[in-house]
């Protein structure tokens, strides 16, 4: 349906998908298009080194998120193109005239009001919305070519900075750690992958997956403008989806995010206990645990003896799935050399994976009960993640173990951790690293970091 340019301009905010100014009638069902929109004369003041399409795409005045547009000369985003609009009227103001609509991806001239047809601009609206083909993604890791941004800067697809906005390290590793998990990178880098899944009305959990896969893409993409991305968007959806419990502005538990945002991307691609998600098929194990409730301390040891034989306090096996395992590190001493200087202790990762052999017990205590607890692998999954109890919390403070892990980057084999049955039917049991996420500083002060695998040709 066409509307007259008069009637537009009337408008204070205009409809996206009308086609005013771009096209004229010339006789019944015909359109033109406006010769101008291919000969727009204001495309060399565009400045591509002040474009970020990272933030919100929300108008810098209204700050509404409807009909947004980006001028593409100042990288400000404003809200319509219409007459009395706020694009209109920054494009009057300060004689800025290219503006491109963050939703259709069209280009527009302000004030004449017509579209910009130009092949130049493909790379602006590649940055804003990059694509992988089926092809693009299989090649990712057989070439480890260097590309450059706009500003200048190379850098690897894949291993781009996260900016840290305020405090939100502990979430960009994790992130960053995913990003580099190929089955996970791979499927979000396809949005078609998951754009068909219904979820009920109201639940806001899928605009994790969204932004997931948008920052996947932007983190991959071969053609950015700078070498490095915010999470902004990312984390905006984290911290509505949290209830605030993960927040950008306060610093938080590596380990708790990434257990938090496994289960909830699970449940938000539609998986269950039954059903599988690319999450499951990436990480999920499982293992046997054997329990053993133990009798109270207090009580007389002849109780202790009649409690034993009892059918409540027998050994129970159970089988559990796990997303990642829990690696408990030994008791630091604080030794001292002839220099007063700490000795930082050193233990080997095969001596703390002891914890799965089905042998080792631990005493696991709860408010009211205590527990002797062992454990064995019966499934290892394609990627695993170890995460190393650095952390004790008490009712006064929170204490870290610097206790250093030294493991081997290849080769790692779990044979040995897996039952008999299993280990007949693993056929794959070795592990290479990938990423390894590391806290520097003190336990509520310090700042995470990560070393990410760079693939080579």
């Amino acid at each position: 349906m066409m509307v007259s340019l008069k009637r537009e301009r009337e408008a204070e905010v205009d409809d996206d998908d009308s086609e005013d100014g771009v096209v004229a009638k010339i006789g019944r069902g015909r359109v033109a298009e406006d010769r101008r929109s291919r000969h727009c004369p204001y495309l060399d003041t565009i400045n591509r080194s002040v474009l970020d399409f990272d933030f919100e795409k929300l108008c810098s005045i209204s700050l509404s998120h409807i009909n947004v547009y980006a001028c593409l000369i100042c990288g400000k985003y404003f809200q319509g193109r219409g007459l009395k609009s706020h694009a209109y009227t920054h494009s009057v103001q300060f004689t800025h005239h290219v503006f491109l609509n963050l939703h259709t991806l069209k280009f527009y001239c302000l004030p004449d009001n017509y579209e910009i047809i130009d092949s130049s601009l493909e790379d602006i609206t590649y940055v804003l919305k990059p694509t992988f083909t089926k092809q693009h993604i299989a090649g990712l890791d057989k070439q480890g070519k260097l590309y450059r941004a706009y500003d200048g800067t190379t850098y690897l697809p894949g291993i781009v900075g996260l900016n840290n906005i305020k405090a939100n390290d502990y979430a960009n590793v994790v992130l960053q750690a995913f990003s580099n998990v190929p089955p996970l990178r791979n499927y979000f880098l396809e949005e078609e992958n998951y754009r068909g899944i219904r979820r009920p009305p109201g639940d806001i959990m899928f605009l994790l997956v969204q932004r997931f896969g948008e920052l996947m893409r932007k983190l991959w993409n071969p053609r950015n403008f700078k070498a490095h991305v915010s999470p902004h968007e990312m984390l905006q959806a984290v911290v509505l989806c949290s209830k605030k419990n993960f927040q950008i502005t306060k610093q938080g538990d590596a380990v708790d995010f990434m257990t938090w945002f496994l289960n909830a991307l699970h449940g938000a691609l539609g998986g269950t206990k039954k059903k599988p998600s690319i999450i499951t098929k990436a990480f999920q194990g499982s293992m046997r645990i054997f329990s053993k409730k133990l009798p109270h301390p207090d009580l007389p040891p002849e109780e202790k003896e009649a409690l034993l034989v009892t059918e409540e306090y027998q050994e129970q096996m159970s089988e559990s799935t796990f997303l990642f395992l829990t690696l408990d590190l030994p008791t630091a001493p604080l030794y001292k050399d002839e220099k007063e200087q700490l000795i930082i202790p050193q233990v080997p990762l095969f001596n703390i994976l002891g914890k799965f052999t089905g042998s080792t017990e631990k005493e696991y205590k709860t408010y009211k009960e205590n527990f002797l607890k062992r454990f064995q692998l019966t499934k290892l999954p394609p990627y695993l993640i170890f995460c190393i109890k650095r952390f004790t919390k008490n009712n006064f403070f929170v204490e870290k173990n610097p206790t250093i892990v030294n493991f081997p980057i290849t080769n790692v084999d779990l044979r040995e951790y897996l039952t008999e049955e299993a280990q007949v039917t693993e056929k794959n049991t070795t592990y290479d690293l990938v990423a390894n996420v590391v806290h520097d500083g003190k336990p509520t002060e310090g700042a995470y970091r990560i070393h990410v695998l760079h693939h080579v040709g």
